[in-house]
């Protein structure tokens, strides 16, 4: 089976982007890991390809994965048949917000009158 071409526009620290590092390092997939955060060029690339701000991207075979988690990732590749189902836990959640995109509780907040 040949390896998909693959381009992921990622943040270096963040839940939805780990998890597609974990499903591409699952299935011994290499790819292009370009951190657009700290590249704007990178970040301007992703844009202009998807057409959207939000991240990740995911590149396969120029087929654009626009905003995505690892989950629907892993969903991709195994429903086109660009890997095969193993048994291996990825590294990592694939499946979880960012910290800083996590829902937060709402607080009570009590008004004195």
């Amino acid at each position: 089976m040949n390896k998909p071409n693959i381009i992921a526009y990622l943040k270096p620290t963040c839940g939805w982007s780990n998890g597609v590092r974990a499903v591409l390092r699952k299935y011994d997939l290499p790819y292009q890991d370009r951190d657009i955060i700290n590249d704007p060029a990178q970040r301007q690339e992703m844009i202009e390809k998807s057409g959207q701000l939000l991240s990740p991207c995911v590149e396969i075979d120029g087929r654009m994965l626009a905003d995505i988690s690892g989950e629907e990732v892993e969903a991709y590749l195994l429903a086109n048949k660009l890997v095969g189902p193993n048994d291996r836990t990825p590294d990592a959640p694939i499946n979880q917000p960012c910290a800083d995109e996590s829902p937060r509780g709402a607080g009570i907040q009590f008004i004195q009158k």
